[in-house]
């Protein structure tokens, strides 16, 4: 007769039962402290009252304060308040502050009596005391004391010694204000003469400067007429400098304003979905040991080790019958997982939890990140959050099909950007040719033009950014910088980065397809060290959008669902894609990656963007640089010689009389080579001669005469004035030959309109 086996049942209980009942006893503790100091415990408030005094001194009474503090936030654990740091701080500051207090008032007391103790510090002070003032002496202990504290209060509020210098300042310069506007009343009211004296003193000095400043103005003037400076060349020389800062406005946003979501996935039933996939192997002649489950927020991955002389592609070729036995579809096997000797079967879960944007920035992975640039993608299928750096990749280039999660990730990348960085350290150009997602930005200080919708402007902004590239890379050349990190460590002046987001790159390639690819694959190839990052969308992965030569220069990719393998090629140059289930499910790939990490991206709301941006609308104004739309008025073609100004002079008034432009009619009237006629094309179009691009067709002439007043004959106008220049002398010596007397006149009247010019300018 066999024997029963018993089994014990074990006692489980709710891990948010045990917390509550830990924030009831907290409680419980505080309020018999209160009580007791009000001795409105009876006799154990008494001796509670008397130990704690006894052991912490006269700050017992934040005792209960921290206890309700610490029950109030226990309540919720997935806010994260009191992190192990603050709670590292506060224990610290009371430390210090019982030590310090010690220090002071039990200085000439070598046996304290317990009242002394209750009055001061207590017996925590005293441990501090003696080990600091042992080591130390006095003045030592009191100085590592103070800065135990300052230190405490860092880790407490999270916050850096330039805030905390800050916030004392704001409390205490209003103060010193008012003190320094009692002291001068007090002076007028003595009505001190030595003031009066200085103030004379100081009224002739400001006589003298004055004076000095009349005759510099006069000395500058003659000057300016010799050798006059036209504002054509200051505006010239401006434009030569690359785009830089001294100030480093730095805009807090809070992280209340994103949602924090905490629904968590439901993978199912995984020990019965681990067990059909052994199975189904095993059906099929392959046995493979399982191993770990991993529950992500959007698939469950099984992991297996298959057995010694079974290839790869045998268990890839199972996909569709490990669905069919799952009843699960799409899925994905990894083979082999990296770093790892092991396959993955990836199962979609019965619900997806959603990655919220503050859960990220919240997170310790993404506050130990040191570049500015470091910007939330999601978590993977293990649940570990991933953190990228767009200055690492160094452009990042995102596909997908429309409603797959294209938009919101790019919403992400660039609220990530505006919580790590100010309005002076990073530039924002957004170009959104559908008009309804990059929009909501304007208005930013961030922004270094208006989200610009039309395709004319984004290419101009893609232009004044390679000219913005290449003023930078002379600029890093000169100063012996390698890049824009160690400019900026060397320089005051120190250059914003400049990120450019297309939200649309497939409405750009249709209507000047040549010029955007020509532009964005040069800014990829040398925006690298400047500081200037592309971020670029599209919702149509095809070769004639995502050109080789672009695909080349974009190591960073993602990729979400597509509807076709060869669009995932397209994309990753790889299957994989395809397979994704939509609503943020992404491959990430970047250089440093060996093979396309699955991530579940991070969701932002409309409503969390509008917060945002309505915050930094109140926080500051931008600064726009409208030039950066403005097409760019070249008044030279290719290097502004001879010959060159014969062809321009010969194929203009072609043009005109044939009322449309090409290349190959330029070309064939001028038997010039292809890449020369292109070239005097773009200084046309440049020019304003003739028009955009449209497709196959022929561009518009926009002009009816040759030449224009304003390009050719200018020079011929500055040609006409230097021989007036020379004549003007003799003309004024045959007039003082004949007629002294008014030229007298005319000197003195020109000498009083200046001092009354100058009386002028003063008052």
């Amino acid at each position: 007769m066999s024997r029963r086996r018993r089994y014990r049942r074990k006692l489980y209980i709710n891990p948010e039962t045990i917390r509550g009942i830990a924030v009831l006893f907290l409680f419980a503790l505080a309020g018999i402290l209160l009580l007791s100091m009000a001795e409105l415990a009876g006799e154990v408030g008494r001796i509670v009252n008397f130990y704690a005094s006894l052991l912490f001194g006269w700050d017992a009474f934040f005792i209960p304060i921290v206890l309700l503090l610490v029950a109030a936030v226990s309540l919720y654990p997935d806010k994260r308040w009191l992190t192990t740091f603050k709670t590292v701080g506060i224990i610290l500051f009371f430390l210090s502050l019982n030590g310090l207090i010690n220090l002071v008032a039990l200085r000439n007391t070598p046996a304290p009596s317990d009242a002394d103790l209750m009055g001061s510090g207590g017996l925590v002070g005293v441990l501090f005391q003696r080990i600091f003032e042992n080591a130390l002496s006095f003045w030592g202990a009191i100085l590592v004391l103070l800065i135990l504290m300052i230190v405490s209060l860092l880790l407490t509020f999270n916050a850096s010694l330039r805030t905390l210098v800050d916030a004392h300042a704001r409390v205490l310069i209003p103060i010193f204000r008012f003190l320094r506007r009692l002291g001068f009343r007090d002076r007028e009211a003595l009505g001190e003469e030595e003031d009066d004296e200085d103030l004379e003193e100081l009224d002739e000095v400001e006589e003298d400067e004055n004076l000095d400043e009349e005759t510099n103005e006069e000395e500058g003037e003659e000057i300016r007429k010799v050798k006059p400076k036209s504002r054509e060349q200051e505006i010239s020389a401006l434009s030569e400098t690359a785009l830089t800062t001294r100030t480093h406005r730095k805009i807090e946003i809070p992280l209340d304003l994103l949602e924090h979501r905490s629904n968590k996935a439901k993978s199912g039933d995984t020990e019965r979905n681990k067990t059909i996939i052994e199975e189904t192997l095993a059906e099929f002649g392959i046995a493979v040991e399982m191993g770990a489950i991993s529950v992500g927020p959007t698939v469950t991955q099984y992991t297996m080790r298959p057995p010694g002389g079974v290839k790869l592609t045998r268990i890839l070729s199972l996909q569709n019958d490990l669905a069919l036995a799952l009843a699960a579809h799409p899925i994905r096997i990894e083979a082999p997982i990296p770093g790892k000797s092991l396959v993955g079967v990836e199962v979609p879960n019965q619900s997806v939890a959603t990655v919220s944007l503050r859960e990220i920035l919240e997170s310790s992975e993404y506050l130990k990140q040191k570049s500015p640039l470091a910007f939330s993608l999601g978590k993977d299928v293990a649940g570990g959050i991933w953190i990228a750096e767009l200055d690492r990749m160094p452009h990042l280039l995102v596909a997908g099909a429309t409603g797959s999660g294209k938009s919101v990730c790019l919403n992400a990348i660039i609220l990530s950007l505006l919580y790590a960085n100010g309005p002076d350290d990073l530039k924002l150009i957004l170009i959104d040719p559908k008009r309804v997602e990059l929009t909501s930005y304007e208005g930013i200080p961030h922004l270094l033009v208006p989200p610009i919708t039309k395709v004319d402007d984004a290419v101009n902004g893609l232009k004044w950014t390679i000219r913005e590239m290449e003023r930078r890379l002379d600029v890093l050349s000169k100063f012996g910088a390698k890049d824009i990190k160690s400019f900026n460590k060397r320089s005051k002046e120190q250059m914003p980065y400049i990120v450019v987001v297309i939200d649309e790159l497939a409405d750009l390639m249709m209507s000047s397809g040549r010029e955007v690819e020509a532009g964005i694959v040069r800014i990829a190839q040398l925006a690298r060290a400047t500081g200037i990052h592309l971020v670029i969308a599209t919702q149509r992965p095809s070769v004639d959008v995502i050109t080789g030569i672009i695909k080349a220069n974009f190591p960073g990719r993602i990729a979400f669902a597509v509807a076709s393998q060869t669009d995932s090629r397209t994309i990753l140059d790889m299957a994989g894609a395809e397979k994704l289930l939509g609503r943020g499910d992404m491959l990430f790939t970047t250089a440093e990656l060996s093979k396309p990490k699955r991530l579940q991206g991070a969701f932002v709301s409309e409503s969390e963007i509008e917060q945002v941006v309505n915050f930094l609308k109140r926080s500051g104004e931008p600064d726009y640089n409208y030039s950066v739309t403005e097409r760019e008025k070249s008044g030279i073609v290719f290097d502004g010689s001879d010959e060159d100004e014969e062809l321009l002079n010969e194929a203009v008034p072609y043009l005109i009389r044939s009322g449309k432009a090409s290349t190959s009619m330029l070309q064939r009237r001028l038997r010039i080579g292809y890449s020369r006629a292109a070239r005097l094309m773009d200084a046309l179009e440049d020019q304003g001669i003739i028009g955009a691009q449209d497709g196959a067709r022929p561009r518009e002439v926009l002009i009816d005469e040759w030449p224009p007043a304003e390009s050719l004959d200018r020079r011929r106008e500055i040609e006409d004035l230097e021989p007036r220049r020379e004549e003007e002398p003799t003309e004024q010596k045959t007039l003082e030959e004949s007629d002294k007397d008014v030229l007298e006149e005319d000197e003195q009247t020109e000498d009083k309109n200046e001092e009354e010019d100058i009386d002028m300018r003063y008052l």
